[in-house]
């Protein structure tokens, strides 16, 4: 009797405790409501940093483009198609064909290529028309085709003076041409000793074995290492972070009034941008990229339908391709091609790191002649003409394959054994049959193996490996400037933020800093994230990361979390939280602390945001389990800035309401490419 009294008892005090919360949660909601519309005003007052920022950007871009009018320095401008095509044929003309001269004219080419690479990355989609689009990938891809085309003309210009730079060892000729971009291995074969069939440029450490019939033979090996890659698909090298397309505030305000559905309809609606022409469609000759742009440029426009017409004027946002709702993920992968074949690389998964080597075994030319005071050569109009060696289509073993050995630039990082792979021209595709026996050597980073006569072999590597982060964390360290570290299984990176700007501080691997060559340099986001690509450590998921990652979590709550996250970044420090998992796919929990001073220890108290309401969790990181219960003498709101706004100091809201819109935008770009609260 007394337990059953006692049962009674406890559950009518647990009735009456949730009775209670419930009011409290009900009185809460409604004074919320009240003053909602205030708020998203506020908030709306914030948001236009973005708008500013976006303006920055598009005068930046037009005032660039006259200043390079007026500089009348004689190089092209990549966006002008009469000025890129004179450029073209000037060179294509030009019939001086020293190494030297091509590698000092490929560079200007290659910045030409990387500043039309960045304008389709970084101008907003509402900037640049379809016609923009496929002119500058067109203009790309004619670039690389000549630039290559005079790397052979070169090539084939030093092989035909072959005898007249014999080494006196072997009498063979060998040489190591380089520059900061390209690195030119050549030997030639002209004694035919059997006994000099293998050779080691000592400059670079790249080797290779010869079989004995081809050391017999009039052959040169050409080992030309690009460190950039002009062969795999356009749309890979052009591969852009979500897109989130800041609208002006009339355009937001008619999409608003506009918007008759619910937010969860109007958050499946996409637009798809077209497909972009093949490069058959595009170039008469020369090497073959794909550019079938397919990264299904899908937009949502994450406007919600309210009675109050400031709340539609604070979405701002046009949230695009990689950031979507499921149901948005589970179309795409029905159209998403399936790769059967297990030799074919999946670019979805793998990407080329390190440049790519142009491994060649070519028909040594006529050599030139020394008769008196004359240098007489036989012309050929072939070319330059690969030697026609093809042991994997031999039916016995007569024709053993060629060995070779690459010592791998210290400038990218490794961090798993890479899969090697040779280039289909025929497929446009990255495939691994056709070479084997592959050594990998970490310590000395070098991998030796076998492949046929010719190919073009890259190294490749997870894009995921370092997905999902352990940990990460922003915090402002002075007047517009920040600190953002991302740590993931393999190293920790930190990034210095100040105005428009952001630098790589330091890449941390086994407590070692690595890649000093890329810290310490004041670039734009783009072009840190093309960097830090470049050199292996990859830490920016892409559109398709979400099948490889098991992480999500809803656009709007995302979305929402980083631009509000950047409009305080000036006064809060932000961090990851083992709870962020917990908390379901709807809404992001992060750490939150008053950052005021460099050296001020951090406080921190964890939030949780849907991108509708935002509030002040009671649990710790070292709490037994996941609560949404609200920190006592807490409310919630609409806005995290709004919530952050209850406990901040009148020092902090002031510098969230001074910060610079440049630093605003770049710690928002930064937050959108790393996209730390879905992959951590």
């Amino acid at each position: 009797d007394e337990a059953r009294l006692q049962a009674r008892q406890e559950e009518a005090a647990r009735l009456e405790k949730e009775r209670i919360e419930q009011e409290q949660m009900e009185k809460l909601a409604a004074k919320d409501q009240e003053r909602r519309k205030s708020e998203l005003a506020e908030l709306h007052s914030l948001e236009q940093k973005f708008l500013s920022a976006k303006q920055w950007k598009t005068d930046y871009r037009t005032n660039a483009k006259w200043e390079h009018y007026l500089s009348c320095d004689g190089t092209p401008d990549p966006t002008v198609l009469r000025e890129i095509n004179t450029f073209m044929s000037l060179w294509c003309e030009d019939q001086n064909e020293d190494i030297q001269r091509v590698m000092e004219k490929g560079e200007q080419v290659l910045n030409l290529i990387e500043k039309l690479q960045f304008l389709l990355l970084d101008t907003p989609p509402d900037e640049i028309t379809d016609e923009e689009t496929v002119q500058y990938q067109k203009s790309i891809l004619e670039l690389q085709n000549l630039l290559h085309q005079k790397y052979n003309e070169a090539t084939e210009h030093l092989l035909k003076t072959a005898n007249m730079h014999e080494d006196s060892e072997s009498g063979n000729m060998q040489a190591v041409i380089k520059d900061k971009n390209v690195t030119f291995c050549i030997w030639a074969n002209l004694k035919k000793k059997v006994r000099f069939k293998n050779h080691v440029f000592c400059d670079v450490q790249h080797g290779f074995d010869l079989p004995k019939s081809l050391a017999a033979s009039s052959v040169a090996v050409r080992i030309l290492h690009t460190h950039y890659d002009h062969v795999s698909p356009l749309w890979l090298q052009c591969q852009s972070v979500p897109k989130f397309e800041v609208l002006d505030s009339e355009e937001s305000t008619q999409l608003s009034k506009g918007n008759v559905e619910e937010p969860e309809e109007e958050e499946k609606k996409a637009r798809e941008e077209p497909n972009m022409p093949t490069e058959e469609e595009m170039c008469s000759e020369g090497r073959k990229s794909a550019i079938s742009l397919k990264e299904n440029n899908n937009s949502i426009a994450v406007i919600n339908e309210t009675e109050e017409e400031n709340e539609k004027k604070s979405e701002i946002l046009d949230i695009k391709s990689q950031v979507r709702d499921p149901l948005m993920k589970e179309e795409t992968n029905e159209k998403a091609e399936v790769i059967s074949d297990e030799t074919i690389v999946d670019l979805q998964q793998f990407v080329p790191v390190g440049g790519v080597y142009h491994i060649d075994v070519l028909q040594l030319p006529p050599q030139v002649k020394q008769i008196k005071d004359w240098s007489m050569v036989e012309l050929l109009d072939i070319g330059l003409e690969t030697y026609p060696y093809h042991p994997e289509e031999a039916e016995d073993a007569t024709l053993p394959p060629i060995q070779i050995t690459l010592r791998l630039s210290d400038d990218v990082m490794y961090f798993e054994d890479p899969v090697i792979a040779r280039w289909d021209p025929a497929g446009q595709q990255w495939r691994t049959d056709g070479i084997s026996n592959v050594t990998y050597e970490a310590q000395e980073k070098s991998i030796t193996f076998e492949m046929g006569a010719s190919c073009t072999i890259a190294l490749l590597q997870d894009a995921h490996l370092h997905l999902p982060y352990r940990a990460w964390e922003l915090r402002p360290t002075g007047m517009d400037e920040a600190v953002f570290m991302v740590t993931t299984v393999f190293a920790t990176i930190q990034i210095q933020i100040k105005g428009n700007q952001c630098m790589l501080s330091s890449v941390v691997v086994e407590e070692k800093d690595v890649l000093s060559h890329i810290t310490g340099k004041w670039i734009s986001p783009v072009g840190l994230r093309a960097v830090l690509k470049k050199a292996g450590v990859n830490i920016f998921p892409g559109e398709y990361s979400h099948k490889y990652v098991s992480v999500e979590k809803a656009p709007l709550a995302e979305v929402k979390a980083y631009q509000q996250m950047a409009l305080v970044a000036a006064a809060f420090a932000f961090a990851w939280s083992k709870w962020n998992l917990e908390a379901g796919q709807e809404q992001v929990v992060f750490k939150v602390s008053e950052h005021i001073k460099a050296d001020s220890d951090k406080d921190w108290s964890l939030y949780l945001f849907n991108g509708q309401k935002a509030q002040k969790l009671k649990i710790t990181e070292t709490s037994e389990a996941f609560s949404e219960e609200l920190e006592e003498d807490s409310e919630f709101h609409s806005t995290l800035y709004h919530t952050l706004k209850d406990f901040a100091s009148k020092e902090a809201l002031n510098k969230v309401e001074t910060a610079s819109f440049l630093f605003v935008d770049v710690v928002y770009q930064l937050l959108l490419a790393t996209r730390v609260l879905t992959y951590s």
